[in-house]
């Protein structure tokens, strides 16, 4: 007999939630945003790039001169964010999989998510908030995005421990002031 907390397990591993699944997303793009900065400049600064084994502690150094040409590591790095592309995309089309009148079943993947973002709350509440919550945890949001944008534009440098700091700062409470926000 089968008791309900592996069903609730099971359940949470097989259908991701909404949030995860956008969150994988949005790192994935990030990943491979910066695979290709780190082999078009070099990510770390004007002639550097990461290494990204080394980065993460993994293996070697952390930085290489940029004219060692493409390494395995930027290829690991981008099948990395192309892996968290798919899975966000797959928990997004199994946490948002609707049954029609007839019971055929259809899901809302990346693309629908992307295409409805300007419809969403988020987007929403920059322009218009219903609530005083609501547009602060847009604008922390934003802030924090365009803040790490631009320092790592103006500086040249995209890995920069103290920025992210900052920017996860301002992102993360951003979120949960907007979580915050829908359970009133």
């Amino acid at each position: 007999m089968i008791n309900m907390t592996q069903t609730d397990w099971n359940e949470a591993l097989t259908r991701p939630s909404s949030m995860v699944s956008t969150a994988a997303l949005i790192l994935g793009f990030w990943v491979i945003i910066l695979s290709i900065v780190n082999i078009v400049e070099g990510a770390y600064s004007p002639g550097n790039k990461v290494t990204w084994l080394g980065f993460l502690g993994l293996s070697g150094d952390a930085f290489a001169a940029n004219d060692t040409g493409f390494v395995i590591d930027d290829a690991v790095f981008a099948i990395f964010g192309i892996i968290l592309i798919g899975a966000g995309d797959y928990g997004m089309k199994k946490a948002n999989t609707q049954l029609d009148d007839g019971g055929n079943a259809s899901s809302r993947g990346a693309v629908s998510w992307i295409l409805d973002l300007p419809n969403s709350d988020f987007v929403k509440n920059i322009i218009k908030a219903e609530s005083m919550k609501g547009a602060i945890s847009s604008w922390l949001i934003v802030i924090g995005i365009l803040y790490y944008i631009v320092w790592s534009i103006k500086f040249t440098t995209w890995v920069d421990p103290g920025v992210y700091s900052v920017m996860i700062s301002l992102v993360a409470f951003g979120f949960a002031l907007n979580v915050s926000s829908k359970v009133e």
